[in-house]
Parts: structure tokens; sequence; C-alpha cells
């Protein structure tokens, strides 16, 4: 979806209104160019419209689309930089500091953006190079008429999830009462991400590329995954998103571990029943092995201000984008995303996300080499939870199959 400014303001009139509300507001640009690029739905598409209530002489308008991150690196390698702006996530935000496309915002923030909240401020190497605006991340989900059913308590630690679901399958209740993303590749590779990072794992050798999961701690994730999927279907390897929020919405689990972004759809009068949304409750992700933090990891949204661009198109575009990301840009989209901004109260479909945010959740790390690593995770660790290897032999496979793809870039020796 393309959207220009003439588009947006539609006719002399709406302009000359849009012009004076922008006076009134401090949102003139003055002469700067401003072009956005980023991802295509609802809550982008709110902070972008009210980035483009701001005025300029000169050149505003964005391209969003699901294409972004195939467009972004040779669209802001260009000089001038086709867009001023990329909206990013975690994860494509690392081609674009890889190839020093973006710039760091440190004194931009100084100059235009001293109302912007810390925890808003991403920063890589001591430097603010994006600002978020949502969050999102994955977290439990439970069926509060189940758990009562069975006599149990809420659970808060992926071992009482363990011993939930195994009570419940005990009683008679559900064969299957858990299920979660385990789909064999990206998804598998994210469950244990999720589960080794609570565990207080870390990926990598201090200060290094070199892999480091073939540990206690790798193990113990992998022996609770297995533990979670057995209390799963049998065919749990080819469950994404879409999978378990049809199972859920069935009614045929008590207990899942889903994305945030999926609990409006869940919780809707849409697809499912009153029994079923009316009891669904949405939580923090659980603490694992005595740990404090919730065993998931924390996805943000933000915007980027391009490298290759004028130092006026710079202040122009950071200004648009923090005005599109004041507190007012969440009247009637309160259950658009789990905004980072101030002001924001979490809707019942985003509680999960914001308890897990607020419990100390680590944001999925933004290094050049990390999506190798996901990429290994996904395809070796399904022999193990099919029961063919050791959680060993499948996390020594993983180290094998990362460092044959980090040597080929470069990372390691």
């Amino acid at each position: 979806m393309t959207i220009t400014k003439t588009a947006l303001l539609a006719g002399a009139a709406t302009l000359l209104a849009g012009a004076a509300w922008a006076d009134a507001h401090g949102c003139d640009l003055g002469e700067g160019n401003v072009r956005i690029l980023g991802n295509e739905f609802g809550a982008i598409q709110a902070v972008v419209d009210r980035a483009m209530e701001c005025t300029t002489s000169g050149d505003m308008s964005a391209n969003l689309t699901t294409e972004h991150k195939e467009l972004q690196v040779a669209a802001l390698t260009a000089d001038p930089a086709q867009y001023t702006v990329a909206i990013v996530a975690n994860s494509s935000i690392v081609p674009l500091l890889n190839d020093d496309l973006i710039r760091p915002l440190d004194d931009l923030i100084a100059e235009y953006g001293q109302d912007l909240l810390p925890t808003q401020q991403i920063s890589v190497g001591g430097q603010v190079m994006a600002i978020g605006f949502m969050a999102n991340a994955q977290h439990l989900f439970y069926r509060e008429d189940i758990l009562e059913q069975a006599g149990l308590e809420v659970p808060t630690t992926w071992e009482e999830v363990i011993a939930a679901g195994q009570a419940i399958r005990d009683q008679g209740i559900m064969d299957h009462p858990y299920i979660s993303n385990t789909m064999t590749g990206w998804n598998l590779g994210q469950e244990f991400n999720n589960m080794y990072l609570g565990l207080g794992g870390s990926f990598f050798e201090p200060g290094t590329a070199q892999v480091a999961i073939n540990n206690e701690t790798g193990v113990k994730a992998l022996e609770t995954l297995k533990a979670l999927a057995e209390l799963s279907n049998p065919d749990f390897l080819t469950y994404d998103s879409n999978a378990t929020g049809a199972i859920w919405e069935a009614g045929d689990a008590a207990l899942a571990m889903m994305w945030g972004s999926r609990g409006g759809g869940i919780l809707d009068d849409e697809g499912s029943t009153e029994e079923v949304t009316s009891n669904t409750v949405l939580a923090a992700a659980p603490t694992v092995d005595g740990g404090s933090i919730p065993a998931t990891t924390l996805w943000w949204d933000g915007f980027t201000i391009a490298r290759n661009i004028s130092d006026e198109d710079a202040a122009a575009s950071f200004q648009a984008m923090v005005h599109g990301i004041q507190p007012e840009v969440m009247e009637g989209n309160e259950e658009a995303a789990v905004w980072l901004i101030e002001g924001y109260q979490p809707t019942p479909a985003a509680a999960g996300v914001a308890a897990s945010a607020q419990g100390g959740a680590i944001p999925y790390p933004m290094l050049p080499y990390a999506g190798l690593l996901h990429t290994a995770l996904g395809n070796e660790l399904s022999d193990f939870m099919q029961g063919r290897e050791s959680a060993e032999q499948a996390l020594a496979d993983v180290e094998a199959a990362y460092t044959t793809a980090a040597r080929e870039q470069g990372f390691v020796n």
C-alpha cells in the first residue's frame, strides 16, 4: 500500500486544514522530505497516518508493504536513500545495522525527542538506533474453566504448566491439553530460544560469534520442551500460529504458548464459542527452573532513520515519526497493538505481552549471526523432539550446522 500526502489529505481544503492543525500542534517540518517504508498492518498504518498529518513543502510519502524486508537494504543503500524512514523489528533491523545504513538517533532525541520514554529507545553498541512503539511476545494462554474443573491454580512456572497439563490428562478432561508453535523450522527454533533465555542461557561466548549452547542449560531447555510436547498432539511438529489458534478456538486445548498478537482474534466472537472465549485468559510467559524472568523473547517494532540522507531530511523524518507515536495515536487503536507509548493501558488481548515485558522478558538478540543460529536450531532439533537422539547430540548438531554457516559468512574462523 503506497500512501501519498495527496491521497491522505485529498484536496486543497483538507491540505489547508491539515496545515492549520500542524501549526497548532508543532508539526511543521519546513522543507524536509519524509519517505517511509514499513510493514502493512493496522498499528503501523495508524502511526504512519498520524505522522503524515505533519506539513512540509518537501516530499512526503509512505510505502507500506509486507515485502518491506526485501526492499529495505537496496532502498537505503542508494545515495540519497530511497526512503528516509524504515520501520523495522528486532530481526529486520540487523541487515541495516550490518551495512551501516541507519544513523544513530541520540542527537535527534536530544533536540526533538525529549518526551520519548527510555523503554522506547533501542540501543545498539551504546547508541540509540531505533525508537520502539509496539511490542509482541509469546506467552501463556489458559482456560480458566478447565483449570477450575481440574482443581488447579493458574500456573506461573513451566514446571507448574507441565504438572497442570498432566493432571488435566489424568482426570480425562483432555488428552492433549497443551499446544505451542513447534513446527519444524523457525517456530521450533524460537521455542528453544524462549526457554534457553528463561533459564539464563547465553547463545554465544562473550564478545564472539562462537556458539555456546551445548551445555547443561541447553539440555534443560530441550528436556522442558520435550515434556511439554508430550502433553500435545503427536503431530506437534506441524503446529504454527494458524494451527494453534484454530485448535484453541475449537476448544481442544487448555494451556498454550502463543503470540500475543493472536490474542485479539482468540478473544473475539468469530470462529469460536462463548465457552472458550469467556474462559480464555492471557498471562505472562511462565518462568522456569527457579528463574525470575518470563521464558520468552520480547519483540518490538519501531522506526529508524536512514544514514544516506541530508540532516534536514533526517530531522523532518524523525519529528514526523515522533508525532506519529504520540499517545493520541492509541485513540481508537487500543487493541491494534501492545503500545510502547506513555499512558497505554493493556487490553485483555494485550495483557500477556504487557506482563511478560514488565517481568523483564529479554529482547530477541539483534546480532548479525543470530539468524544463523535460529535456522540451525529449527532444522536440527526435531530428531530429539521425536526421541530419535539425545539432547546433547541434537545440540552438537546445531552447533556444527551453525559453525559451518558462520564460517561461510566470515563470523567465525
